[in-house]
């Protein structure tokens, strides 16, 4: 079955080939997208111009039909304008900054990667210092970071802090393994890549897209943990199935295919079989779990003025969980980073930059 969707960057409509198609996104989770998107697209682009963080060719040719801010304009739909466009920079830096690790590890450039790992750590923390960095990436990074902190108090500051040096970490596992040519086990592999999706991230930007930081005891609320965890593993497993031809011609370790494959002795169309199931069930307890969160929402108008704020945040932030399936549905197939047929090397991504960058 082909299913479609009118793309945002064209009026082209999007086949899904069978094997990905997902029809009960399809049927029950419409696409939404935040009314500002193509003034976020054009200004995007500008961003990734002005911080030099992919060359001025690369960003004419391919920079809209890479798709990232239709990603974070289809999840964050009702976020003031301000919020999303910063969330929107940080997202085409996070890509950007894949492909660097990327390059370094195809390179061999260990201790380059190993410079940038540090400067990002302390960018992170002190990141009005690192506005005017030599090295693109650690001025960009500091730049979004930057703008991400001035929206919520200083206690949302520190947790996306040390969620995100957790992703570094994380990161730099993942440089270590693929230069050993380790594959992960399964369960090993799901833990790490909770942190190189940025599960907790993403999660921690629902609140300064709802205008509010919610409380710990609703953060970690069973069911609001337990919607917005399910709402991330299905967007790390559905790139994994969408990404793994591109991932095996890349020699890459960390897929969950890959770790079907390895450890679980699974054929390549079992390991796709396995993956399917996995992301056809994260959607089907989504759904579950938002009925729970939303129950939590009625509980927590208890006819206070707070009550009332909280109540209404999280039924904010549950709703951009809802719409995460279908951004990152559509995503996937709109999105010229997942094209790997039409490079003229598999292994290499037209839009990359291959050079080391950054200073010495």
């Amino acid at each position: 079955m082909h299913a479609f969707s009118h793309g945002t960057t064209s009026s082209t409509a999007v086949a899904v080939p069978p094997s990905l198609a997902l029809p009960v996104i399809e049927d029950a989770i419409p696409r939404k997208l935040h009314p500002y998107w193509p003034k976020l697209q054009e200004k995007t682009r500008q961003w990734l111009l002005e911080k030099r963080l992919m060359p001025a060719d690369k960003v004419r040719e391919y920079a809209d039909g890479l798709c990232y801010t239709d990603l974070m304009a289809g999840y964050y739909t009702g976020a003031p304008d301000e919020v999303l466009q910063a969330i929107a920079d940080y997202s085409a830096w996070f890509f950007v900054w894949d492909d660097r690790h990327d390059r370094d590890l195809v390179h061999g450039r260990v201790a380059d990667w190993r410079r940038l790992r540090h400067r990002l750590h302390a960018a992170l923390d002190a990141p009005r210092h690192h506005l005017h960095h030599r090295d693109p990436l650690v001025a960009g990074f500091a730049d979004s970071v930057l703008r991400l902190y001035s929206f919520l108090p200083h206690t949302w500051n520190l947790r996306f802090a040390r969620h995100f040096h957790d992703v570094i970490e994380a990161y730099d596992r993942e440089f270590r393994n693929r230069t050993a040519g380790y594959v992960p086990k399964v369960e090993e592999y799901l833990a790490l890549r909770r942190l190189t999706f940025a599960h907790w991230i993403w999660t921690d930007l629902l609140e300064p897209s709802a205008g509010c930081e919610l409380p710990d005891f609703v953060r970690k609320h069973p069911a609001y943990r337990r919607a917005a965890l399910l709402s991330q593993e299905f967007a790390a497993w559905y790139n994994d199935l969408c990404s793994l031809p591109k991932e095996i011609a890349g020699d890459e370790v960390h897929n969950l295919g890959i770790s079907l494959i390895t450890h679980e002795g699974l054929t390549l169309e079992e390991a796709v079989e396995e993956i399917r199931r996995r992301v056809e069930k994260c959607i089907a307890e989504f759904l579950e779990a938002e009925r729970d969160v939303l129950r939590f929402a009625g509980e927590l108008a208890n006819g206070t003025d707070r009550g009332r704020e909280l109540s209404v945040a999280v039924r904010a932030c549950v709703g951009y969980m809802r719409n995460w399936f279908s951004s990152v549905y559509w995503f996937h197939h709109e999105s010229g980073r997942y094209r790997v047929d039409s490079w003229d090397d598999r292994s290499t991504p037209p839009y990359v930059n291959n050079e080391a960058t950054g200073d010495k």
